[in-house]
């Protein structure tokens, strides 16, 4: 994880949606261009293409009110991101303008075809020669890498869902996920967890006994990003650009 502590990581790029739309190809050249890593969000098609988007509808993106999952790739390319020339890009072709040392971090959706998604991820970084690893917010996608995929580095996300009243996750699962318990068995490389929920004690005592690297999303202030520095060391970041250090 060193090189992911040495850069501080743009969420979904370098964006300001408004002429740079977020996981859009202009916002990874960006970030590249300024030397930051680069947090992604995978995707698939209905006809089998991963793509990077990070809603699983399209409205707020792109104003079409349909499910990313239920259109073709080239149904998605008529759609354009926040009213610029923009589209939502293939995850390919985000690969081929990244620096063999940018710090990637893949985030595979929890819903749809997640495990599918997923296999057809570590497809096609087998031919990627430069720095990746993979969380997910679905313990089962952090399980299958254990499993099958054991020298890919792997990340559980998470954050304190008990009291989201948006999520569709019911109560019971609710608790196993705000406190990690799916990790005894999971045990990933690092924990990704929400900053602001950074005194969660569970996420305090897990990453300690099984020493996983503590990274803190997202972000969006130089304040903020002061007061993680006493619990993370590795940082995602949006809405505003980090002091240099």
């Amino acid at each position: 994880m060193k090189p992911y502590e040495e850069r501080y990581i743009a969420h979904r790029g370098l964006f300001n949606n408004l002429d740079i739309p977020e996981n859009s190809l202009i916002a990874f050249e960006e970030a590249v261009k300024n030397q930051y890593g680069i947090e992604l969000d995978i995707q698939l098609t209905k006809d089998d293409k991963l793509v990077v988007f990070h809603d699983s509808s399209l409205k707020r993106m792109t104003g079409i009110d349909k499910n990313l999952i239920d259109c073709t790739y080239d149904e998605l390319l008529q759609y354009k991101l926040l009213d610029t020339n923009e589209v939502i890009p293939l995850f390919k072709d985000v690969l081929n303008i990244l620096e063999k040392d940018t710090p990637l971090i893949i985030e595979i959706k929890p819903e749809g075809r997640y495990l599918e998604t997923t296999k057809r991820v570590v497809n096609l970084m087998q031919g990627y020669n430069g720095l990746y690893n993979i969380e997910s917010f679905n313990p089962y996608v952090v399980y299958y890498l254990k499993k099958n995929e054991p020298q890919i580095i792997r990340g559980q996300l998470a954050y304190n869902s008990i009291n989201d009243k948006n999520s569709k996750v019911n109560f019971f699962l609710k608790i196993i996920l705000t406190n990690l318990l799916f990790n005894f068995i999971n045990r990933p490389d690092y924990i990704a967890y929400q900053h602001s929920d950074m005194n969660n004690l569970s996420f305090r005592i897990v990453s300690k006994i099984y020493h996983a690297e503590c990274v803190a999303w997202t972000i969006k202030s130089q304040k903020e990003l002061e007061e993680a520095k006493k619990y993370y060391k590795c940082f995602i970041f949006d809405s505003f650009i980090p002091d240099k250090d």
